[in-house]
C-alpha cells in the first residue's frame, strides 16, 4: 500500500495537472445552473475514502484484543512505555490517503486558477463584443430618431392640407347649401304669391281658391301654407304703416281673407276634434290637434278640449259634489263628515284628470299646456264652486251663534277644507299640471279667508269662554234658586262651593288653545306669520285663565267678606240679658262656622289656582316656546305677558290670604274671649295641687287652628306656605299678648300660663317659621315673671335684656304688683324703664 502510495505522489509530481490513481475532472459546465460546492468536492474525494474505509476496518480487527482502557481520546493506542519506540517504528498511519487528498486539493486549485482565467478571458472578449454591438446600436438608434422626426413633419404637413381641404369642402358645402335653401324658398315664395294672389280677390270671396284649400286631405297643408301667408302679408302691413298708397291696398283684403279661411278652417277642424272625441278616436284627434297647433299655438285646440269636459258642463255633477260634501239639504254638517266627503270628491277629481292625462299625452303635441289648463280649470271652477257653499266667511260684528256652532265651526271647516284642498294639490302635482303653480293657486283660493284668520280665531276663543262662564253662571243661579229653602249664608256658601276653580277648566282652556295653534302651524307658511300668530292666540288664553281664576278667587274673597260681616253684626255690648247672649253666641258659632268653610273654600281656590298655572306654564315650554323662538324677542314678549297675566291673580290670592289670616284670628279671638277665665291664671289658694294641664281656652284655641290650617298645609307651597305661616304666627304671637294683658296672674296662674305657652308653642312650631319659634320660646321666658319671687326678678333677664320691655308689662300683672311694690324696686334696677 505504500508502494502504491509513493507511485501516485511521483506520477502527481511529475505531471501536475492529472492525478493517475484519483482521475480529476474539472470541467466548467459543473458550475453552471444550481451549483452545489458539496457535490463538487465529494465528486473529488469519493474515489479515495472507500479504499481509506477499508484500511481502517483492517487496522480495526488487528487491534481487537486490545482494551478500551489503551485507547486514547485522540484515536491512538496506548503501549508500554519500554516499548514505545520500537512499536511506533512498527504501527502504519491511521490516514494513509492524506498525501494523495493533499495532491488532489492541489491539482484541483490550479485547474480552478486555469479555468478563472479562461473565464475572464472570456469575459473580456464579450465586453470587447457588447461595446461593439452597442456602438452600432446607438448609431441605428439616432438614424432611426432622425426618421421619426421626418415622418412626424410629413404628417403634420398633411394633416394641415387635410384640414384645409376639409375647410374648403365645408364652405363649399355651405355655400351649396344655402344656394339650395335660397332656391327652395324662392320656389316656395313664387309658390306663396301664386296662392296669396287667389286670396287677393275681392273681400269674401273665397270660391275660386286651388284644390289644395278645400281638399280635406291636405288640411294639414293647406293650414301650413295659409299661416305662412297670413304672416307674410300682415308683416308687409306692418312695414308699410299708415302711409300706404292706395295701389298696395290689396293685401289688406288677402288678409280679411286669409283670416276668414283659417276661421273657417279652424271651425271645420274642431268640428272634426269633438266628432272623434265623442267616437274615442285618438289619432283622428291627434291629427286635428297636430293641424290645429298651427293656429296661435293650438290654444283653441287645448282650450276647447278642457272646456268640452263633463266635469265643467255637466250641473249634476257639480249638484253631486255639493250633495257628497255638505249631504242632504237642511241636515246638519260636522267636519269629520266634511273631511270625509272632500276626500271622496277630491279622489275622485284626481283619477279623473288621471285618464284625462291619459288621452292628453296621446292626442296633443303639447300635452303638459293642455294639462296647466285642465288642473287650473279643476282648481278655480269645480274646487271653488263647492268652497264658496261650503266656506261662509262669518262677520266678526255679529258671530255666529253656539247654537249653530259658533266660529268654532267655521274654523274647524275652514282646516279641514284647505288641509284637504292642499292633498289635492299634492295629488294633481304628481298626476302632472305643466308649469302650472298648483300650490300657489290653492293658496289663492283661500286668501279671503286667510286674511282675516288670526282675528276670527281670537274671536273664536273669546266666545268659546264668554258661552262656558255663561253656562257657570246659570246653573251656579239655578242652583241657587233651588237652595232657596236655606239660609242666606248657607245658600251663598253653597253657591260659592259650586263655582269654585276647576282645573278641569283650565284644560279646557288649554285644549281649546292647542286646537287654535294647530290651526296657525297649518296656514302660517312663514316662521314670522306663525310666531306672530301664535303669540296672539296664547295670549288669549292668558287673559282667559287670568281672568278664570281671579275671578274664582274673587268669589272666594266674597265669601270671606260675607262671613267676616257675619261676625261683625253679633259682636255684643257688655251689658245685655242671658237671652239675647246665648242667641248671640248661638250665631256667632254659626259665623264661625261660615268663616272656617269660606277659609277652606279659598285655599282650595289657591291650590287649584296654583294648579292652573303649572298647567299653562306646561303647555307654554312644550307647545308654545319652540314656535316663538324663530323671531327675536317673541319668546321674551310672551314670557312678560304671561307673568303680567298672571299678576292679578297673585293680587287676589294675596288680598285673600289676608283676609284667611283676618278670620282665623276674629276666631281665636272669640274663643279666647269665651273660654278664657279670669280663674284659669289666679287659681286660689286652697292647697290643692296645681293644675298642669293647659287651659280650656288653649285647647280649643289650639284644636280649631290644627283643623282649619290643615288646608292651608295642602293648598300652599313653597314660599306662599312660608309666608302666610309666618304671618299668621306673628299675628298669633300679638294677639296672645294682647289677650293676656286682660288677665291678673299668681304663682300657680303663671305655670298655668307657661303651660298654655308651651302648647302654643309646639302647634307653630308646625309652621316651620324660625322667627316664630322663637318668639314663643321668649314668651315662655317671660311667663316666669309670674313664678319666681319679687327678690329673683332683677337676675331673671340678665341673658334676655331684649325682652325686658315686654316683661316689665308682664310683671305689672302679677297679683301682688301693688303689695309687694314691685314698682319702686323695679324702678331702682332699671332706672332707664321709670
Amino acid at each position: 500500500m505504500k508502494e502504491s502510495r509513493a507511485g501516485t505522489r511521483k506520477e502527481k509530481t511529475s505531471k501536475p495537472s492529472s492525478v493517475s490513481a484519483l482521475p480529476l475532472i474539472l470541467d466548467i459546465d459543473d458550475f453552471k445552473g444550481d451549483f452545489s460546492f458539496d457535490a463538487l468536492f465529494g465528486n473529488l474525494v469519493n474515489e479515495l475514502l472507500p479504499s481509506f474505509r477499508e484500511d481502517e476496518g483492517d487496522s480495526a480487527e488487528g487491534h481487537g484484543n486490545i482494551s478500551g482502557n489503551d485507547v486514547l481520546a485522540n484515536g491512538n493506542l496506548r503501549v508500554p512505555s519500554d516499548a514505545a519506540k520500537s512499536a511506533q517504528g512498527l504501527s502504519p498511519p491511521l490516514f494513509p490517503e492524506v498525501d494523495a487528498l493533499l495532491s488532489l486539493f492541489q491539482d484541483s486549485c490550479r485547474e480552478l486558477v486555469d479555468l478563472r482565467q479562461q473565464i475572464d478571458g472570456k469575459l473580456y472578449n464579450l465586453k470587447k463584443e457588447v461595446s461593439l454591438q452597442d456602438s452600432k446600436h446607438r448609431k441605428t438608434l439616432a438614424e432611426l430618431e432622425k426618421g421619426v422626426d421626418g415622418l412626424f413633419d410629413s404628417f403634420a404637413r398633411l394633416d394641415s392640407r387635410i384640414s384645409s381641404v376639409g375647410q374648403t369642402a365645408a364652405k363649399i358645402g355651405d355655400h351649396l347649401q344655402s344656394a339650395d335653401a335660397q332656391r327652395e324658398t324662392a320656389s316656395q315664395t313664387i309658390e306663396l304669391i301664386k296662392y296669396l294672389m287667389e286670396f287677393n280677390g275681392s273681400p269674401g270671396d273665397l270660391m275660386e281658391l286651388s284644390p289644395l284649400f278645400s281638399d280635406d286631405s291636405r288640411v294639414a297643408e293647406a293650414a301650413s301654407i295659409a299661416q305662412k301667408l297670413r304672416s307674410f302679408a300682415e308683416e308687409d302691413i306692418g312695414r308699410q304703416g299708415i302711409a300706404v298708397p292706395p295701389a298696395s291696398r290689396g293685401l289688406e283684403v288677402a288678409v280679411a281673407n286669409l283670416q276668414e279661411y283659417c276661421n273657417e278652417l279652424e271651425n271645420r277642424l274642431l268640428a272634426r276634434f269633438d266628432a272623434a272625441s265623442q267616437r274615442r278616436e285618438l289619432s283622428t284627434m291627434a291629427e286635428c290637434a297636430k293641424i290645429l297647433s298651427q293656429f296661435n299655438r293650438g290654444t283653441s285646440a287645448m282650450q276647447h278640449y278642457v272646456a268640452t269636459r263633463p266635469m265643467f258642463i255637466d250641473v249634476e255633477v257639480m249638484n253631486a259634489d255639493t250633495r257628497l260634501v255638505l249631504g242632504d239639504q237642511g241636515s246638519q254638517i260636522s267636519p269629520n263628515n266634511v273631511a270625509r266627503g272632500l276626500s271622496s270628491l277630491y279622489k275622485e277629481i284626481t283619477d279623473t284628470v288621471r285618464k284625462e292625462a291619459a288621452t292628453i299625452m296621446a292626442v296633443f303635441p303639447s300635452p303638459n299646456e293642455v294639462m296647466s289648463i285642465l288642473v287650473q280649470r279643476v282648481l278655480e271652477q269645480r274646487v271653488t264652486a263647492l268652497l264658496d257653499k261650503l266656506l261662509m266667511k262669518p262677520s266678526l260684528v255679529n258671530l255666529p251663534p253656539m247654537e249653530e256652532g259658533g266660529l268654532l265651526s267655521y274654523l274647524r271647516m275652514l282646516a279641514v277644507a284647505y288641509e284637504k284642498t292642499q292633498e289635492l294639490a299634492r295629488d294633481l302635482r304628481a298626476v302632472g299640471c305643466g308649469d302650472l303653480d298648483v300650490e300657489g293657486l290653492t293658496e289663492s283660493l283661500f286668501l279671503a279667508h286667510k286674511d282675516e284668520y288670526p282675528e276670527h280665531e281670537q274671536a273664536s276663543l273669546r266666545q268659546l269662554y264668554q258661552t262656558k262662564m255663561e253656562e257657570l253662571r246659570a246653573e251656579s243661579q239655578q242652583l241657587s234658586e233651588s237652595t232657596g229653602t236655606i239660609g242666606r249664608s248657607k245658600g251663598a256658601s253653597v253657591a260659592s262651593s259650586h263655582q269654585q276653580i276647576s282645573v278641569t277648566m283650565v284644560s279646557e282652556f288649554v285644549r281649546w288653545n292647542e286646537e287654535a295653534i294647530s290651526r296657525c302651524i297649518l296656514f302660517s307658511s312663514q316662521p314670522a306669520t306663525l310666531a306672530t300668530n301664535v303669540k296672539a292666540v296664547f295670549a288669549c288664553l292668558l287673559d282667559q285663565v287670568s281672568q278664570y281664576i281671579t275671578d274664582g278667587l274673587e268669589r272666594a274673597r266674597d265669601s270671606l267678606a260675607e262671613a267676616a260681616v257675619l261676625r261683625e253684626k253679633f259682636v255684643l255690648g257688655t251689658i245685655v240679658s242671658r237671652r239675647v247672649a246665648a242667641a248671640a253666641a248661638s250665631a256667632a258659632e254659626a259665623a264661625a262656622a261660615a268663616g272656617e268653610s269660606s277659609f277652606r273654600s279659598f285655599m282650595v281656590a289657591v291650590q287649584r289656582c296654583a294648579s292652573s298655572v303649572v298647567i299653562v306654564q306646561q303647555y307654554f315650554a312644550n307647545s308654545i316656546s319652540r314656535l316663538l323662538l324663530p323671531v327675536d324677542g317673541a319668546h321674551a314678549a310672551s314670557c312678560e305677558e304671561m307673568a303680567t297675566a298672571m299678576s292679578t291673580a297673585e293680587a287676589a290670592a294675596y288680598k285673600g290670604l289676608q283676609q284667611c289670616i283676618e278670620t282665623v284670628m276674629a276666631e281665636v279671638e272669640r274663643l279666647l274671649s269665651a273660654e278664657q277665665k279670669a280663674t284659669d291664671y289666679r287659681s286660689p289658694d286652697d292647697g290643692i295641687a296645681p293644675d298642669h294641664r293647659p287651659t280650656n281656652a288653649c285647647t280649643r284655641v289650639v284644636a280649631y287652628l290644627s283643623r282649619v290650617l290643615e288646608s292651608a298645609f295642602t293648598g300652599l307651597e313653597g314660599l306662599n306656605k312660608q309666608a302666610f305661616l309666618t304671618e299668621l304666627g306673628n299675628r298669633l304671637h300679638k294677639g296672645l299678648l294682647n289677650h293676656w294683658q286682660k288677665f291678673t296672674f299668681n304663682p300657680s296662674g303663671g305655670l298655668r300660663l307657661k303651660r298654655d305657652i308651651t302648647e302654643y308653642g309646639d302647634f307653630v312650631r308646625s309652621f316651620n317659621a324660625p322667627s316664630v319659634d322663637e318668639k314663643f320660646e321668649l314668651l315662655g321666658i317671660m311667663a316666669n315673671v309670674f313664678i319666681v319671687a319679687p327678690e329673683s326678678l332683677s337676675s331673671l333677664f340678665e341673658g334676655t335684656p331684649s325682652i325686658r320691655k315686654d316683661s316689665q308689662r308682664f310683671i305689672q300683672l302679677r297679683e301682688d304688683y301693688k303689695s309687694a311694690k314691685l314698682a319702686a324696686r323695679l324702678s331702682s334696677l332699671w332706672p332707664s324703664s321709670s
